[in-house]
């Protein structure tokens, strides 16, 4: 080598260097290695479904979903890789997901919504002005009293938006089993679910309050 050239970094020394910015980047709250366990496809559907509905649930934004490459499966083919792009169509039409971008070749990057999005779910962008009475919802009955009122001030706010200026009580507890149902996937995992479901809820009213 000549006097004075320093020596290329070699390819293997570029995995680390990267490993290193994703930790400034994302850090370990906001990464999800599937490879950890080495999961079947449909453990890692249920397990990148769960934590991103979490992550909807702690506000949105960038996260880490490292899947690895499948240069171990049979065919070559990442059956987890391709599980999780599957499952995030999925979640985009739920609006828990709003991009998802590739991150080298056994990493993503994904968008996660937040929480305003779950008001414009696809169930409020079908065109019609109310939405479809249904029988009071008894499972919300369990809640405490300060949970209901919450789901009942987000019901309000959801049905406002739709042009309803004098909903019944049917609208109303239909909408607020359908804000329930929205919001309780990023919360069921957390050790006390029904203060997580009330600062979630509480954190949405703030943010619908403030757009």
């Amino acid at each position: 080598m000549p006097a004075g050239r320093k020596p290329t970094p070699s390819p293997a020394g570029a995995a680390p260097l990267a490993r290193a910015f994703d930790e400034l980047r994302f850090g370990a709250t906001r990464t999800l290695n599937l490879r950890d366990g080495l999961p079947t496809v449909s453990v890692a559907e249920s397990r990148v479904e769960s934590w991103l509905r979490m992550k909807q649930a702690d506000g949105g934004g960038e996260v880490l979903v490292i899947t690895g490459r499948g240069l171990g499966s049979l065919d070559g083919v990442g059956r987890v890789r391709e599980a999780v792009l599957r499952r995030c169509t999925a979640l985009k039409r739920l609006n828990v997901v709003v991009d998802v971008q590739e991150h080298g070749p056994g990493a993503f990057v994904i968008t996660v919504a937040n929480l305003r999005a779950l008001i414009e779910a696809p169930r409020l962008r079908t065109g019609r002005k109310t939405p479809t009475p249904v029988p009071d919802p008894g499972e919300l009955a369990a809640l405490p009293a300060e949970t209901r009122a919450l789901l009942r001030q987000l019901a309000d706010i959801t049905i406002q938006r739709l042009g309803v200026q004098k909903p019944t009580d049917v609208m109303i507890a239909d909408e607020m089993r359908a804000q329930f149902g929205a919001l309780a996937p990023g919360v069921v995992t957390a050790d006390d679910p029904i203060a997580a479901l009330q600062q979630v809820a509480l954190r949405l009213l703030q943010e619908l309050h403030e757009s």
